[in-house]
């Protein structure tokens, strides 16, 4: 398995972001070709230190690093990608990684 995290730094208006991203970005997420999983955190994002910055984190899974670059070279995962500059007004940042046992 291998996931993409998309970390969403503080927006300037997280009711709108909430809104866009429950009826518009969840379903273009979920029509990414080869996606096995998808969550989404819920409350406040914090580190051990106290607050981070960060917003909201997307989890997506994948069978492996090939179909996370073939989901988002799709017109469904450009689609995806291009939505992200219309509700993400304080930013994100995208990492992908294959997911091994401990």
């Amino acid at each position: 398995m291998a996931s993409l995290l998309v970390l969403y730094r503080t927006p300037t208006d997280p009711a709108a972001f909430d809104a866009h991203y429950r009826s518009h970005h969840i379903p273009l997420a979920q029509a990414l070709p080869g996606l096995r999983g998808f969550e989404i955190s819920q409350g406040p994002v914090a580190t051990p230190a106290g607050p981070s910055g960060v917003y909201m984190i997307a989890t997506l899974r994948f069978d492996d690093m090939a179909a996370i670059q073939a989901a988002f070279a799709s017109p469904e995962g450009q689609a995806a990608a291009a939505d992200v500059a219309s509700f993400a007004t304080g930013g994100a940042e995208m990492m992908m990684f294959d997911d091994r046992p401990a």
